[in-house]
């Protein structure tokens, strides 16, 4: 007699057919250009099951200008950490005004969690990794928990742990598609000038990657765009682009 499946069983059976859905729809369409990546991926792969992931950051105009030019009611997630600049929480508005996007979803840190590991909303000083789990990882999988994809404004030359990033990536049992994986400085700033689009006051000041306001700082001439993110941490990346964000996308709780 065959032994019952267990749910573990069933999970890695399902985000290895998810890895294979990513990779043969890298290969297909990875190498169209970041609107039809989009338009495919809205209208026929994933229709009424997609959304997009937003910081409204340095580089965030370029895709929810080519989103709107698709469909300006697909969801946009947005994580409220409690720690943007105010800067970024008006450009947030601004863009959405700007572009005609009506479904905004913000998602903020669950009270409960922050009381018991962050009661004193100081624990980016002595643990990032932890204060990302709960204040962007943790949210994020509630976020794009309802969807089976989400677009994301990534780029390869954003920072060299981005380098080999494709445009159809698998994220435990959901796709993440990256339409600007493939584009340079160049590309993003001529699409800016071309279509006039409003830029984060924030860059101005040197700001080429924002996060949270603690743990951002102008980056110096000469380094990639991400540098200014944790300077002087052994940290690059915040989690909901890593590992930490497939657990809490296969966690029992959601």
């Amino acid at each position: 007699m065959l032994a019952k499946p267990r749910p573990l069983d069933r999970i890695v059976d399902v985000e290895a057919g998810i890895a294979a859905e990513a990779a043969g729809l890298d290969a297909l369409y990875g190498h169209l250009n970041p609107l039809q990546i989009i338009e495919r991926s809205t209208r026929e792969i994933f229709r009424g099951g997609i959304a997009a992931v937003s910081s409204f950051g340095a580089d965030s105009a370029v895709l929810l200008h080519m989103i709107a030019e698709i469909d300006r009611t697909l969801p946009v997630i947005f994580l409220d950490t409690g720690k943007h600049f105010e800067e970024t929480l008006g450009y947030r508005d601004a863009l959405a005004a700007d572009f005609g996007l009506t479904d905004i979803r913000v998602i903020k840190p669950e009270e409960a969690a922050l009381e018991r590991v962050d009661p004193t909303g100081n624990l980016n000083e002595t643990n990032t990794d932890a204060c990302c789990n709960v204040r962007k990882v943790e949210p994020l999988a509630r976020g794009v928990e309802p969807f089976r994809a989400w677009f994301t404004g990534r780029k390869r030359f954003q920072a060299s742990t981005r380098a080999a990033l494709p445009v159809f990536e698998a994220v435990g049992s959901r796709i993440r598609i990256n339409p600007l994986a493939h584009w340079t400085t160049s590309d993003q700033a001529a699409y800016m000038r071309a279509h006039a689009l409003r830029e984060n006051p924030l860059v101005a000041y040197g700001y080429l990657s924002i996060g949270c306001f603690p743990c951002t700082q102008p980056v110096q001439p000469g380094e990639d765009a991400r540098s200014g993110r944790w300077a002087g941490h052994a940290k690059t990346e915040c989690g909901i682009h890593l590992s930490g964000l497939e657990k809490s996308l296969t966690d029992a709780s959601l």
